[in-house]
């Protein structure tokens, strides 16, 4: 496997970013790992791995790159600070932010020959689940696999709201939420639910049982093997018949 950090320019910034792809056999198709609340850690970087692992060109942004690039420990080992920290991180990041630093990951991408131009996959987690419908939504004609976990945040009262971006998505998409999640109340997921059947998109829509929020994630107490490796069941698939 070849890996390393990159510095990706954006309007705001750099945005230090990790990619990492095979050796041989490319160029592969792309992958953006759009990452959780906590931020860049190991644990991130090994998902990252795992999908290039199966022959993907894999880019994990660190998006709290306008705020330094913090990085913090999981809810049962965080300090009410750090999480006071934290939540402004995540306040401070918009929708339209993501879609400008994925446009640079997007340039990033197209001058790397180890890349594949064409179809591109994204999978986000927690608080990236709004940032992949959005992604998906306002590059139709590129990102044809989306994958969301327990992603929050796809229907909100806002202008920006990601599900009224639906109608406009493009491949196939997988939604997994957990079963037990506080940060996502089952009248959103329902919302969500009828949007994607009221526009027929190629979707698969899954409540996985007995699972908690952050249930694919093994630093967590929250971590569920069987249900973290059906996650990946349902992924791989889903990027093989989208991306080669």
């Amino acid at each position: 496997m070849i890996e390393r950090t990159v510095d990706v320019e954006t309007q705001d910034g750099r945005m230090s970013t990790f990619i990492t792809h095979p050796e041989t056999g490319g160029p592969h198709p792309v992958v953006i790992v759009y990452m959780d609340a906590p931020g860049i850690r190991e644990e991130l970087r090994d998902f990252a791995r795992r999908i290039a692992t199966v022959g993907y060109y894999a880019m994990l942004p660190q998006l709290f790159y306008r705020d330094g690039g913090p990085s913090f420990p999981p809810a049962e080992r965080r300090t009410p600070e750090q999480l006071k920290h934290m939540q402004a991180c995540m306040a401070r990041v918009s929708n339209a932010m993501i879609v400008d630093d994925t446009k640079a990951m997007m340039r990033v991408a197209e001058g790397d020959r180890a890349a594949k131009g064409g179809p591109m996959g994204c999978i986000g987690y927690c608080m990236s689940g709004q940032f992949v419908l959005t992604v998906a939504g306002t590059f139709p004609d590129r990102f044809k696999a989306m994958v969301s976990l327990h992603g929050v945040k796809h229907v909100t009262d806002q202008p920006d709201s990601p599900h009224k971006l639906v109608p406009k998505l493009q491949g196939e998409q997988y939604f997994g939420f957990a079963e037990t999640d506080p940060h996502v109340p089952m009248t959103e997921v329902e919302a969500l639910r009828k949007t994607i059947e009221s526009n027929k998109t190629k979707t698969l829509f899954e409540i996985h049982p007995g699972a908690e929020h952050g249930f694919v994630f093994p630093d967590r107490q929250a971590f569920n093997k069987r249900e973290a490796e059906r996650a990946w069941e349902r992924t791989f698939p889903l990027f093989r018949r989208q991306l080669g």
